[in-house]
């Protein structure tokens, strides 16, 4: 019924992904990049996989074995979770071009029995290789040293150019089709610096696929890695999944260097509501529980307006926009209730609408919030608290709201 009472002006000018979006995690590797974060315990960080998988993403980042034991103790604890508990997810390793990233990969690989892709990343852009001062012989070099060093060792190998969005169209041609020829079955095209629009987004990956992807005559999947700087991480993500991506990179909350990655969050939240497989099937009432597990064990805070998992995501104290959620409610009809002035039906993600009372309210929402909880409403009680929120300059608290339902006895003179 929702449906004919909706008209839905989001149909969208790009096909729709022809097969199942893929996601790959990077909350506990480019997530834990951020200068503002806690690098999570090793228990932490296996309570942040197990949350991950029941949300039914595909794959995670396991760190960076190449930046020291602590990160080697912490992914291979990882790896190793993975595969006594069985659990159904992929792993893949962040790895500089360079054999000394690379080894560690494979030797967890040995220790632990799960396959792990090496993740190996080098610059691309005109901008980074004259700061570094890199040829163009160099990266294709470094490409293909790499590489076959990596599938020398049994890896698979997803090739990750940094800053893809700000390099030319002849290097990346040169640089994937090098990868591809040396063994990677897997290109990440980043935005690493936050550059891309959408319409930059569908055009890069469109490029991708048509001039290195289809002549090359391999299966190779296709990987989109965004960053938030200009605020369109989101709708990068999308659009290159309608350009033909088959899996986009993202954070918990957004995490990651600057003001972080796509927040993965978001994107299973888009996905579903898209009707995008497999995630139009997919149970994601707990997803405010991984948001809220990754903050607490990081330390970076979640905004109260952020959305879906944020404190404010279905709460008001607003008059006319309570009414209309009230008035849904006396309909006995939750679903219309979470839509009505919502975009995001809140029971979807295991959450329900909440009705709060301050400066902006009507007495409908006293109404509503002492019959929620079984107490008596009288004219007087709802006067008192309708009276307490109008002089208020915020939401009233339960315990204000409380003072007014039993008010203390006036003392005898």
């Amino acid at each position: 019924m929702i449906a004919t009472l909706i008209h839905d002006w989001n149909q969208p000018r790009e096909a729709k992904p022809t097969g199942p979006v893929l996601l790959n995690d990077e909350s506990l590797r480019d997530g834990l990049q951020s200068p503002s974060v806690r690098d999570p315990s090793i228990a932490e960080k296996i309570e942040i996989l197990h949350l991950m998988v029941a949300l039914g993403i595909n794959s995670l980042d396991l760190g960076l074995p190449g930046a020291g034991p602590r990160a080697v103790e912490a992914v291979t604890a990882l790896a190793r979770e993975i595969v006594v508990q069985k659990l159904k997810i992929t792993a893949n390793c962040a790895a500089r071009t360079h054999e000394n990233d690379i080894r560690p990969i494979a030797e967890i690989v040995q220790k632990t029995g799960l396959p792990i892709e090496a993740a190996t990343f080098i610059g691309s852009s005109p901008i980074r290789r004259f700061t570094e001062g890199w040829t163009d012989d160099f990266l294709l070099q470094t490409t293909e040293k790499a590489i076959r060093y990596a599938v020398s060792l049994g890896l698979d190998v997803m090739y990750v150019t940094e800053d893809t969005s700000r390099c030319d169209p002849d290097t990346v041609k040169r640089l994937y089709t090098t990868a591809i020829n040396c063994g990677a079955r897997a290109i990440c095209v980043c935005d690493t610096s936050g550059h891309s629009t959408p319409e930059g987004a569908q055009a890069l990956v469109r490029f991708v696929i048509d001039e290195v992807v289809r002549p090359s005559g391999e299966k190779i999947r296709i990987d989109w890695h965004g960053h938030n700087d200009r605020g369109l991480a989101i709708a990068n993500s999308m659009a290159a999944i309608a350009a033909g991506a088959n899996c986009v990179h993202g954070c918990a909350v957004g995490l990651g260097e600057r003001v972080g990655n796509t927040q993965i969050d978001q994107m299973l939240v888009n996905l579903k509501l898209m009707s995008i497989q497999p995630w139009d099937q997919q149970d994601l009432s707990s997803l405010k529980q991984y948001c809220q597990t990754v903050s607490r064990a990081t330390g970076v805070p979640i905004p109260a307006n952020y959305p879906v998992v944020g404190d404010d995501a279905f709460r008001t104290a607003t008059g006319v926009h309570a009414a209309a959620i009230i008035k849904a409610y006396r309909k006995d009809d939750v679903v219309l209730a979470n839509t009505v002035y919502s975009g995001v039906p809140s029971h979807l993600f295991g959450m329900d609408q909440v009705i709060d009372v301050g400066p902006m309210s009507g007495k409908s929402n006293v109404l509503f919030w002492l019959e929620r909880r079984g107490l008596p409403a009288t004219d007087d009680v709802v006067d008192r608290i309708y009276q307490r929120a109008k002089q208020s300059d915020h939401t009233l608290c339960e315990a204000e709201i409380m003072d007014c339902v039993t008010p203390a006895p006036t003392k005898k003179a």
